[in-house]
């Protein structure tokens, strides 16, 4: 039985912990970036609260948030907030959990970040203290520790002030002075930003909405309170009361891509799929036009082919979800949709054909089956109709096949099953955006070996997100062979012979990665694999592994269980 991973796609899981921060204002090919980018990536981690005040907690949070946007508006390279988030959730680490030096370098290199910037503040009754450390990847090196004090009225301009002294401890040749730094930045009344994050931290969504909506009065023009609003209320499926946020958020601001994305999704809830497709095309088009190579995001295309599928133009529908099929060869969604659209066209067996390739990416999805058993019986294979029965139970157990209501003559039918896109996966933009001013100024020639690697690497990636698969695979030997035992160059390339089908291949490159550098999604990662070679031993090991390694790992755990509750599916050596 061939084991799936679960939402987050094994190809991207790799690419999503690159999530950067985007520079205020997107990028176009050829586009220089705001003052002078320094080569590398910096990781940012919470501020400590080294005072006895647990009222101002918030500041520890804001301040991570800060220095990322204080750092990508001056053109640096920085991951999200969520992007780090995501890499610790992977080791299984919860958000609030106070790391080691040890632990936030291991999640750096995880990331192939360059940098790890952390630090504490001390707020005294009208004071603070705030202290910032910068700690070198590759050669691990700790920075001296920067400090700055004053007035906690004036935290945000002695902020600005610790970031750019910061920048030139990591660079003694930073070009920018500190006036020029600060007009790069934007000016952020603090009582708003206090709002702002004391909204993003709360746990009750009526507290959130008071906090973000305070934020968004205080500075009416600041947009991520706006996105903020507008994202909450959408996860509601409050589509009325989200649009106008969203409306609010400019064309070059890092979210506005999420935004319109959302949008468009709610277009389609609302049931109009003619401004649907006008939000997802107007998407499309940017991406195509600002981009150096044009990638296509399958959610787009996904979402896009539903809204012109519901205005009847099925030829353009079919091409787009056939193009996201291609692009994420994990996903069982976009298979499905196209065996819906097969299905109302009346094309029973290409339907099954679709339907097919649905659960063989997931097996276990009971509506993929069902839908399969559907068309088998009205082309009459009863015995294949049969068949499918038989494995679904084996495999859904007590998980019974959901009853069909079908009446293949009305739309709304097809539009009740159609499986729509929520969330938009900007992995693959981002690299895009993020990635071809610093790989195309990088002195991959001239840097050391690693600089060279981690350029490649980059490049590989976003060939990858795009579908290049023998073009990531170049940019990935180079990597390696310009370090030959670089950790994520192997295990870029596993996914690569993964994709194509070749899973030997694929487990020799990751037990290469592991032997330069021990991960628990690298193991968890070559579990699946053995799986999928019924090889249960030996991926029931690895995920011994990987917990031991990574006790609160969910993934690991999830599947161990599984494995354990499972018969064997084959042998292990």
């Amino acid at each position: 039985m061939r084991v799936r991973s679960p939402r987050t796609h094994r190809f991207r899981r790799f690419l999503i912990t690159l999530f950067f921060s985007l520079p205020a204002g997107h990028l176009a090919a050829g586009q220089t970036r705001p003052g002078g980018s320094q080569e590398g990536i910096f990781l940012v981690f919470p501020f400590e609260n080294a005072g006895v005040r647990p009222s101002l907690d918030w500041i520890g949070e804001g301040l991570e948030e800060l220095t990322i946007q204080r750092l990508s508006a001056a053109g640096q390279q920085v991951f999200s907030h969520a992007g780090r988030l995501i890499e610790m959730d992977r080791n299984g680490l919860p958000s609030s959990t106070k790391l080691s030096r040890a632990t936030m370098l291991h999640i750096a290199q995880e990331m192939d970040a360059d940098f790890v910037v952390f630090g504490n503040y001390a707020p005294g009754d009208n004071d603070v203290t705030v202290n910032v450390r910068v700690l070198r990847v590759n050669p691990v090196a700790l920075l001296p520790e920067v400090s700055e004090h004053g007035p906690l009225a004036s935290l945000m301009d002695l902020h600005t002030k610790l970031v750019w002294r910061m920048l030139g401890s990591c660079d003694p040749n930073y070009p920018l002075n500190l006036d020029e730094f600060s007009k790069l930045q934007r000016p952020l009344y603090l009582g708003a930003f206090e709002q702002y994050i004391r909204g993003l931290l709360a746990n009750d969504d009526e507290a959130r909405l008071r906090a973000l909506k305070e934020a968004a009065r205080l500075e009416p023009l600041w947009p991520d309170p706006a996105y903020a609003i507008g994202d909450l209320y959408f996860q509601r499926y409050d589509c009325p009361a989200a649009l106008p946020w969203f409306a609010k958020i400019p064309p070059a601001h890092a979210r506005s891509v999420e935004a319109v994305f959302s949008i468009g999704v709610c277009r389609l809830r609302m049931g109009q799929p003619e401004k649907a497709e006008e939000a997802f095309t107007s998407l499309q088009d940017d991406i195509h036009r600002n981009l150096v190579s044009g990638a296509d995001l399958p959610e787009i295309l996904n979402n896009l082919a539903l809204a012109s599928a519901r205005q009847n133009k099925f030829d353009a529908a079919m091409a787009a979800l056939s193009r996201a099929r291609d692009l994420d060869p994990d996903e069982d969604d976009y298979p499905f949709n196209l065996g819906l659209l097969a299905l109302q066209k009346k094309s029973l067996t290409t339907a099954a054909a679709h339907f097919s390739e649905a659960i063989e990416r997931q097996p276990d999805n009971a509506e993929d089956r069902a839908f399969l058993i559907y068309v088998l019986d009205k082309l009459k294979k009863k015995k294949e109709a049969a068949t499918q029965r038989e494995e679904a139970a084996e495999i859904l157990g007590e998980k019974e096949l959901p009853l069909l209501k079908l009446d293949p003559k009305s739309p709304e039918f097809f539009a009740k099953y159609q499986r729509l896109k929520r969330e938009l996966d900007i992995t693959s933009l981002m690299l895009q955006l993020e990635g071809p001013q610093t790989l195309n100024n990088s002195s991959a020639e001239t840097g050391t070996p690693r600089d060279a690697a981690v350029a490649h690497i980059r490049r590989g990636r976003q060939e990858l997100g795009a579908g290049r698969l023998d073009l990531g695979e170049q940019e990935f030997r180079a990597a390696l062979a310009t370090d030959p035992h670089n950790a994520s160059a192997h295990r870029e390339l596993a996914e690569i012979y993964r994709r194509r089908g070749k899973l030997d291949d694929a487990a020799q490159e990751l037990q290469l990665s592991l032997a330069e550098r021990d991960s628990a999604v690298v193991r968890t990662v070559l579990a699946r694999i053995y799986l999928e070679q019924k090889k249960s031993d030996l991926a029931r090991i690895e995920l011994e592994k990987a917990v031991k390694l990574a006790p609160n790992y969910p993934e690991a755990k999830e599947l161990l269980e599984h494995l354990e509750k499972s018969k064997p599916t084959g042998g292990g050596k």
